[in-house]
């Protein structure tokens, strides 16, 4: 019988190369012969034949209301608008991956809810908390390990954000004011306190932030090893 397989979650604001990091970590726990799935949420999952991991198509939809500011909504609509979409990326690719044996690599998970609808928009951060937990799941929210790239240059942040090109609709989040996104920062910031979670400075060159991801992730690397010898 295999092993369950971890759960690591990569946060932090637009711009701090979330997705890049997950490619690359990704490509390393493949080096080790560890098999992983990739999501990013609030998008859905393309789906892995080979893996057996069916795609989640119905999150494609819910991330064109949610990252459309044409749309005119309350922050509350946008709480549930999340948590649909993890409860079906959750219930559809990331636990079956989790019980196969799979790893699975998010770049963002509710925390981004506790950031931008919590300390961005307003919400009360338990009310997020206990909607996650009462439909999704309890798991979800206690991830094997979780850390949180922080950038507080708005300047180098925005400049990442452009590097990406011209999107189709604005973003309803990335295009906020300074101000939202530096309550947002100060939102992952107060997550990593009250849950004692490692932060890192993504304005550091690239492979600086590379090596101590993988500094973090690679103890549960031997754990897998230990527990499938």
């Amino acid at each position: 019988m295999s092993s369950l397989g971890k759960y690591i979650v990569l946060e932090g604001g637009d711009g701090t190369g979330k997705s890049t990091q997950i490619k690359e970590m990704q490509s390393r726990l493949n080096g080790l012969g560890i098999k992983s799935i990739a999501i990013h949420e609030p998008d859905g999952f393309s789906g892995d034949e080979s893996l057996g991991i069916p795609a989640v198509m119905a999150d494609t939809e819910l991330t064109k209301i949610i990252k459309n500011d044409m749309i005119n909504r309350d922050s509350w609509s946008n709480v549930l608008l999340f948590t649909a979409a993890r409860r079906m990326n959750w219930l559809q690719a990331m636990k079956p991956a989790l019980d196969s044996g799979v790893w699975v690599l998010a770049a963002r998970s509710w925390i981004s809810t506790i950031a931008y609808q919590g300390y961005g928009e307003g919400v009360e951060p338990e009310l997020i908390r206990h909607r996650t937990i009462e439909d999704v799941c309890q798991r979800y929210t206690e991830p094997d390990l979780a850390l949180i790239l922080t950038m507080d240059d708005e300047v180098s942040r925005q400049h990442r954000i452009d590097e990406r090109g011209q999107l189709a609709n604005a973003d309803t989040f990335e295009s906020k004011p300074a101000q939202f996104q530096h309550a947002v920062l100060d939102g992952y910031l107060a997550v990593a306190e009250q849950y004692n979670l490692q932060t890192i400075d993504a304005s550091q060159p690239l492979a600086s932030v590379t090596e101590q991801i993988w500094e973090a992730i690679k103890p549960l690397t031997q754990t897998t090893s230990s527990s499938d010898s």
